[in-house]
């Protein structure tokens, strides 16, 4: 069965070519709170800053582009990784990569129950812009962990 929605496996490398990066510069900016100075500009907000002076929807805001430049390039990256052809794409790799996505979904969603439970305050909005990212974190390391293994246990057929 041809899934129309995977895209050609070129676009797998591009995917780690901004995936690994942009994960070991978002692991830097949590541990560190690093943020460029040459990143910081006047882009579009749709809903106000809180914080800010400005209350306006849909106006401009000063901002610190560092997370917004590293998580879109994470989710990009990761988009491609997950949502690439396999070489041989056929119908064992189609429903490992179903069972991945929902395994992903059920996980992430069972650590967003604990966070619910247990974190409070400020802390709780950290945990929520992490959750984010965890269900394509969590599908591409169990996808690729499977096929790892089912690649290892099942012999050629050549």
């Amino acid at each position: 069965m041809a899934n129309k929605l995977l895209l050609p496996n070129k676009y797998k490398k591009i995917g780690w070519c901004l995936l690994i990066p942009s994960f070991a510069l978002g692991i830097y900016i949590i541990a560190t709170g690093f943020q460029t100075d040459w990143l910081h500009a006047k882009t579009f907000s749709i809903f106000p800053d809180e914080l800010s002076t400005n209350k306006k929807f849909f106006s401009l805001t000063d901002v610190n582009l560092t997370n917004t430049l590293v998580g879109s390039l994470f989710i990009i990256g990761a988009l491609l990784v997950g949502f690439t052809k396999e070489k041989n794409e056929d119908e064992y790799i189609a429903n490992i990569r179903f069972s991945s996505l929902l395994w992903a979904v059920l996980v992430s969603n069972i650590l967003l129950l604990i966070a619910f439970i247990g974190v409070y305050g400020s802390a709780f909005l950290n945990v929520m812009v992490y959750n984010m990212f965890t269900v394509l974190l969590i599908f591409i390391v169990r996808f690729n962990i499977l096929l790892y293994k089912s690649s290892k246990s099942v012999p050629d057929e050549k």
